[in-house]
């Protein structure tokens, strides 16, 4: 699970995040990030009931948490990033849902230069 301290979850650092930083959008997800003073990425995640109900809902940010989790080492550290989910995301699986983050993530330029993904991840 992607611990606490790795987690956007006040208001006013979300706003922060869409206002002052850039935006990359993907088919099923946008990608919001800005530079932080803390040192390390920090991951938000913002699902619109556009998605579906509650179930779908949780389903879909427990696989973006883990996602972000799993590829934590990949992104470069001091970003705040946010994750917004289109309503394409409800009916995607894992692997689409992984790649469409990893390729935000490049669009953007805030990945390490290192590939991941290979065996071992």
């Amino acid at each position: 699970m992607l611990t606490a301290g790795r987690r956007i979850v006040k208001a006013k650092d979300f706003r922060r995040v869409y206002r002052q930083g850039r935006k990359v959008s993907g088919k099923m997800l946008k990608l919001y990030y800005r530079p932080n003073n803390y040192g390390l990425t920090r991951f938000g995640f913002s699902i619109s009931k556009k998605v579906g109900k509650a179930v779908k809902r949780n389903l879909l940010k427990r696989r973006l948490r883990e996602i972000c989790r799993k590829h934590i080492t990949s992104f470069q550290p001091g970003w705040d990033v946010v994750l917004v989910a289109r309503e394409s995301a409800g009916q995607s699986n894992f692997n689409e849902l992984e790649q469409e983050v990893l390729n935000l993530g490049r669009w953007g330029k805030i990945l390490v230069k290192k590939e991941s993904g290979g065996p071992g991840d």
